[in-house]
């Protein structure tokens, strides 16, 4: 049984009062519903030992603690799976990871594969250095999206090419990669010499009935490097704290990354992820539960007030990503959901050359909120729509 729904205990006016960057981009008749973060309180093992380590005084230099014995922990109970702890390495988040394993495993001018539409911060992360994207497109079929694996073999076979930064579960998609699909990506990714990267930090976040497979789990993956951290899935991004998970064979990868970048974690951060790993399980399957909840709702809402949107319920993540192109606007979805409805969210062409005409909407809220804000998208692709106080 799965507890009271963590999306509907903040009352919005408490919302309004938050100093993130969520709350704080845009004026107070916008309903924010564009970044990577929960209308959610803390779990409540998370907030105990927060205010503990503030009573205690204890807010100086990281230290790791169990962090990297926790997240074991709870991807054995969770996912089958047990990453030896004593190769783990502590760090600020995962975009961090990610820069700082690609400048330990590829030289400038080298491409790194990327499946798009992807998020953004990659893109300008990789260029500051000096390592380009080659963009590798997700199949899009009735059904949602797949990956291309005849496209991925090309793309791997390009001489260029050197890693490629496997993102599962998919932002913005929602796509899960089965244990199939990662064993092929395995066995190309050997075949080509390519180095695989796997940015995993949804991974605690699927939906019912939805396997999470580890990419160091599958046959093949020992030279692969995978990234995790509670931030998405507790609600943490603003507490600094992620791992880096070297397979078997890229242990001297991992330890070439300059010590000096643990230094980006925040100790706060690693209390609260490694409470989360061990004692957060109880509030993240009552958060799944409303996500999901939310998920379906989602679509009742489009197909009853904008039917011409294109959308699949994600198998993993918070996100929705919606294919506005039908609607026939004259400008981007987001602008004109954000100038004429008063709806912030996220631009699909900062996705990559697949989202034009596409927007991610952020399910991590209440029910009232999510449907206030498809009546407004709704209601701005109507000419001269301006929202009520009412709406807002």
């Amino acid at each position: 049984m799965t507890g009271v729904n963590p999306l509907t205990q903040v009352d919005p006016a408490a919302l309004r009062s938050r100093r993130s960057m969520k709350w704080r981009k845009y004026p107070d008749d916008v309903l924010p519903l564009w970044v990577a973060e929960m209308d959610t309180l803390l779990a409540p093992p998370i907030a105990e030992r927060l205010h503990a380590a503030v009573d205690l005084g204890d807010t100086g230099y990281a230290a790791p603690g169990q962090l990297a014995e926790a997240l074991a922990g709870f991807a054995s109970a969770r996912f089958g799976w047990w990453p030896d702890p004593a190769e783990m390495t502590f760090i600020g988040d995962v975009a961090q990871a990610v820069v700082r394993t690609l400048e330990a495993i590829t030289a400038p001018g080298d491409a790194v594969l990327l499946n798009t539409p992807a998020y953004p911060p990659f893109f300008a992360d990789l260029a500051d250095i000096g390592r380009r994207i080659k963009e590798s497109p997700l199949a899009r079929t009735p059904d949602g999206y797949r990956l291309d694996l005849d496209l991925l073999a090309r793309d791997f076979a390009a001489p260029e090419v050197t890693a490629y930064l496997l993102v599962n579960p998919h932002n913005p998609t929602g796509l899960v990669l089965s244990r199939e699909e990662l064993t092929a990506v395995a066995a190309l990714a050997d075949a080509h010499g390519v180095r695989v990267i796997a940015d995993e930090i949804h991974a605690p976040l699927t939906y019912p009935g939805v396997e999470f497979v580890p990419y160091l789990s599958v046959p093949g993956a020992g030279r692969g490097i995978a990234f995790h951290a509670a931030s998405k899935a507790w609600n943490l991004a603003g507490l600094k704290a992620a791992l880096i998970v070297p397979g078997p064979d890229a242990v001297a990868d991992v330890r070439r990354i300059p010590e000096n970048a643990r230094y980006t974690a925040g100790l706060l951060g690693i209390i609260a992820s490694e409470t989360a790993y061990r004692s957060g399980g109880a509030w993240l399957d009552a958060l799944i539960a409303g996500l999901d909840a939310n998920r379906k709702l989602c679509g009742e809402l489009l197909a009853a007030h904008l039917p011409a949107v294109g959308y699949v319920p994600p198998d993993g993540t918070y996100f929705a990503w919606l294919d506005c192109r039908a609607l026939g606007l004259s400008a981007e979805p987001a602008d004109v959901f954000l100038e004429r409805g008063r709806v912030a969210l996220y631009p699909g062409p900062a996705f990559g050359a697949p989202g034009v005409g596409h927007v991610r909407l952020n399910l991590a809220t209440s029910p009232d909120i999510l449907t206030q804000a498809v009546e407004r998208m709704a209601a701005a692709t109507r000419s001269g729509f301006i929202p009520s106080v009412g709406n807002r």
